[in-house]
């Protein structure tokens, strides 16, 4: 008996929502989402494997946690490790309400009073806030255009991977019996890898520099741009960029503390590693 004839395939899962991504469909490499014509992609709830497999040490540290997830609840992008950093966000919560309700729970620790409580948080409300950047308008820096591009959450995983690494390393650095002299040199060459990560992921934010006379696009001649270009202009681009990124970034929420009813916001991230936390 072929999957198709099998009795029981009606109750297999359906689509809880459907998502109209911040693009648009844009900056989708061709053959990487199949859009529907009304814009609104459809989004399955995870299955039990979804969950054992995400919970795996391995898989969310390199990423795939998070592209099996996808693969499996956004049938119509084909390959999630090239999803635009506008719409990652957006699809994360997506499945987060489609698995387990748009209700989620969060501890905050009030910074009045110190005091911790669990906090509920409608991820409609985050989805709604979430905004398309303007990629269509240049930074202009004299006779410079930098045309911007988001980075896939290939390009966003491995910088993650590589600061994740440089955090550990640092916390061992500093708990083990070394000599000054070994700390130092493991935290310059840490500055210096942070640099680098910083320079790169800007150059792979960067579609194309037009000047007067030329339109670069080679991601290695911007590289090497920006790492000879003078501070106020690698300034300039670097705080587009990030600007750029904050579009997309889950907003902080607001909370009043229960116990002095202090009002402040919180900040929250949507990832593997903290999907399951309030979802048991």
């Amino acid at each position: 008996m072929t999957q198709t004839d099998n009795p029981l395939r009606k109750y297999f899962r359906q689509a809880v929502i459907h998502l109209r991504l911040p693009s648009g469909g844009k900056f989708y490499p061709p053959g990487t989402l199949d859009l529907p014509p009304n814009g609104e992609i459809p989004i399955l709830s995870m299955t039990a494997v979804d969950e054992i497999t995400s919970r795996t040490p391995d898989a969310l540290f390199n990423g795939s946690a998070v592209v099996n997830v996808l693969a499996s609840c956004v049938p119509n992008i084909k390959d999630a490790w090239n999803i635009p950093a506008t719409d990652f966000n957006s699809l994360l919560a997506a499945v987060r309400i489609a698995s387990y309700g748009h209700e989620m729970e969060i501890n905050s620790a009030c910074p009045k009073c110190g005091e911790v409580h669990q906090y509920s948080i409608d991820l409609r409300g985050a989805l709604d806030q979430i905004r398309m950047p303007d990629y269509d308008t240049p930074c202009v820096i004299g006779d410079l255009n930098c045309f911007f591009t988001p980075m896939t959450y290939k390009q966003m995983n491995d910088v993650s991977r590589v600061q994740y690494e440089d955090q550990k390393l640092m916390q061992v650095m500093n708990s083990s019996e070394v000599s000054e002299e070994e700390k130092m040199q493991t935290l310059g060459d840490a500055f210096k890898r942070i640099t680098y990560l910083t320079i790169h992921s800007i150059a792979q934010s960067i579609g194309a520099i037009k000047t007067s006379s030329s339109m670069v696009t080679d991601t290695a001649q911007i590289e090497e741009f920006l790492v000879n270009a003078p501070k106020d202009v690698f300034n300039r681009i670097k705080d587009h960029a990030i600007a750029l990124r904050a579009e997309t970034d889950l907003k902080p929420v607001s909370i009043t503390c229960d116990s002095c009813q202090h009002e402040y916001k919180q900040e929250f991230t949507l990832d593997m590693s903290n999907f399951f936390e309030t979802a048991s």
